[in-house]
């Protein structure tokens, strides 16, 4: 599933490209997770003023409303700019076509649990409902250490199951859950309530920190990620624990665990996570 920094790292491969163009003609596959809530034709003629990202959701900004765009489990989008050779013939995991006077942006997702949604407004009933719920940016200024600390004091959740829910700090995926709790030295299984203000500082810390390098790295490409010109991300060569399972720690040689946390992958260290 792609997380904040491919989506991030998606974003920054064409958002520069894509702002400023018209649209020319927009068009939608099967269904998605929910509808686009707009006819396509009622696109055409308007202008893109620029991409933001929330979470794990991109924003393309139009002179009239804005879409939300989600990869889902396994989309990804691609933006074939006037100036390349035509882009390939739709394919059929191919679900929406944005073609604007600067290039095409396309959404290939094959499971489908993807989305881009119009919303007339960020304030929109639509738009509050899929953004209104999610936590603090990591990456910006407003994720402070001492408010993630009293959250946490909050939830007797799994340390590793609050991060991923999303509401406490946003965009921390599996991968990433992983490897910000060992480099803190912290039990994926501890309950979030017990841990303390010192060491929610260190988990603050470890959180941006991979976070910043993941991005750097154009994010991960476990299976078939790529960014929106086709570039793969790299930070799997990083990766301390995530997808090491047997394979010995690189900090006391320990063999790296496998188990599950809600059905989804942790990786870990015995030795280096004791609590």
């Amino acid at each position: 599933m792609p997380e904040l920094p491919e989506v991030e790292a998606t974003r920054l491969s064409f958002a520069d490209r894509i702002t400023g163009g018209r649209v020319l003609s927009a068009s939608v596959g099967l269904p998605l997770r929910w509808p686009l809530g707009i006819a396509p034709a009622q696109l055409v003629g308007r202008c893109v003023r620029g991409v933001r990202r929330r979470g794990k959701y991109l924003l393309l900004d139009l002179d009239e409303g804005l879409l939300l765009l989600h990869l889902g489990m396994s989309g990804s989008l691609s933006f074939t700019g006037e100036d390349a050779q035509a882009p390939r013939p739709r394919g059929p995991h191919d679900h929406f076509d944005l073609q604007t006077d600067r290039g095409l942006l396309r959404l290939n997702d094959p499971r489908r649990f993807g989305a881009v949604v119009w919303a007339a407004s960020d304030s929109a009933s639509i738009a509050r409902k899929l953004l209104d719920g999610l936590g603090v940016e990591p990456l910006d200024a407003s994720f402070e250490a001492r408010a993630f600390h009293a959250a946490l004091q909050k939830r007797r959740s799994a340390i590793k199951q609050v991060l991923l829910a999303g509401d406490v700090v946003v965009g921390v995926g599996n991968i990433y859950a992983s490897e910000a709790l060992f480099l803190a030295g912290i039990r994926p299984t501890l309950s979030a309530a017990r841990i303390s203000g010192p060491r929610a500082v260190k988990l603050h810390a470890a959180i941006r920190d991979v976070l910043g390098r993941a991005l750097a790295a154009g994010g991960t490409t476990l299976r078939n990620y790529s960014n929106a010109v086709g570039e793969r991300g790299n930070f799997q060569f990083e990766a301390k624990v995530y997808g090491r399972a047997g394979q010995p720690c690189t900090v006391c040689g320990s063999p790296i665990r496998l188990m599950r946390q809600g059905q989804r992958a942790t990786y870990f260290c015995v030795q280096c996570q004791k609590a």
